[in-house]
């Protein structure tokens, strides 16, 4: 059984016990978050689709931790101009492990 979830402006496929990282929710480490925006749920072959979302669906998870991702660089400059600036960042995600799809 599979599902395909929408949380932090991005989609997921998703399975029991998988463990994925999105955008930064507003929970602690450890407590149950629950993602209600199922846009498909596939149960052995049973096939169903959102318009734009199934209704009584939903997907349980637990947040493990808050994680950085790669760091990315943003490196200007301007040719023949001693302009050069180097700037890095690293995106913050809420590390979660699946527990149960219902629906």
């Amino acid at each position: 059984m599979y599902a395909i979830i929408e949380t932090g402006g991005k989609q997921y496929r998703v399975e029991k016990d998988d463990i994925i990282d999105v955008e930064l929710l507003d929970a602690k480490a450890g407590e149950k978050v629950e993602f209600t925006n199922v846009l498909f749920v596939n149960n052995a072959g049973a096939v169903k689709i959102g318009n734009p979302r199934v209704a009584k669906s939903s997907v349980q998870a637990e947040l493990m931790q808050e994680v950085k991702g790669p760091k990315e660089i943003a490196f200007k400059y301007k040719q023949r101009k001693p302009f050069r600036r180097k700037v890095g960042h690293r995106q913050r995600y809420a590390r979660v492990k699946i527990i149960e799809i219902i629906g």
